[in-house]
């Protein structure tokens, strides 16, 4: 059964989400998607998800699963949105209650949250394999960036998330609350494993100003180019180099309001008694 891939683009957050199925009205998965949020509004919107929709339901496909590569940090899932709209099962990688139990902390989240993992539908483990329809895909555990990080095998292209961008790019941060650049390192060696012309679809792409947005590269290609970890770099260098950057970068810009909704599987927190849902910003924590 031939893979089909539809990519979306989202450019206020960079980020690439698809729609992987197996045949005009057969079975899709939707990987990484985004809901609209206006930071200096504090409002939400549906209309990149609802773009989505549309193609999804042009193509008469029916949602069996709606796949997070993580907790992102960057912007904040529809995934709870298209799942009312659409069906299907949330599922993200099973270190999630890991990265749920460090932002309980931090947010000071109360009892209502339990940080199990429960907010998603199912918790992929290394390997794991499951169906989208006639397609068969499989979950390649790829930490570092995050503790829970996952990449989706579906035949030859390997969607990695944040784990590398395009190769002149390079790779992901590694300092976010259990991130680690050595973990990241291996993870990234894990996927320049697999062969040469494997496919590899980013989660997002920062293009220099000199090319148009990409999303798409092989594994020969990340090994001879990509400007942080192509054959020659060793680990150690690795972690030098990817420490001493790290310091030097800024938060992203939704980093508060995604994390918290993120870790909720793309539901926001919940009303108060006025009505309204908050996202709370910690004072010089982050």
């Amino acid at each position: 059964m031939k893979l089909n891939i539809e990519t979306f683009f989202e450019p206020a957050t960079w980020t690439v989400s698809y729609v992987v199925f197996d045949e005009v009205g057969g079975s899709c998965a939707i990987i990484d998607p985004v809901l609209d949020y206006d930071a200096k509004s504090g409002r939400i919107s549906t209309q990149f998800a609802d773009k989505q929709i549309e193609f999804i339901k042009s193509q008469q496909l029916t949602v069996e699963w709606i796949l997070e590569t993580h907790a992102h940090a960057d912007h904040l899932s529809s995934a709870h949105y298209l799942r009312s709209q659409l069906g299907g099962k949330i599922a993200i990688g099973s270190g999630i209650p890991a990265v749920q139990e460090t932002f309980k902390k931090i947010f000071n989240i109360g009892d209502e949250f339990v940080p199990n993992g429960s907010h998603f539908d199912h918790l992929l483990t290394d390997g794991e394999i499951f169906l989208v329809g006639k397609l068969t895909a499989k979950a390649i555990s790829a930490p570092g960036h995050t503790p829970a990080d996952l990449a989706y095998q579906f035949d030859d292209a390997i969607f990695i998330g944040d784990t590398l961008f395009m190769p002149d790019v390079g790779t992901a941060r590694a300092d976010f609350p259990g991130g680690d650049a050595r973990q990241l390192y291996r993870s990234i060696q894990k996927l320049l494993a697999f062969p040469a012309k494997t496919r590899f679809f980013m989660c997002h792409d920062y293009p220099p100003t000199d090319r148009a947005i990409q999303w798409e590269s092989t594994v020969a290609e990340q090994r001879a180019h990509n400007i942080h970890v192509h054959d020659g770099i060793n680990e150690d260098e690795f972690v030098v180099m990817r420490t001493t950057r790290d310091a030097t970068l800024d938060a992203p810009n939704l980093l508060l309001p995604s994390i918290q909704t993120n870790i909720r599987a793309g539901e926001l927190p919940p009303t108060e008694r006025n009505g309204v849902a908050y996202f709370k910003i910690p004072i010089n924590l982050i």
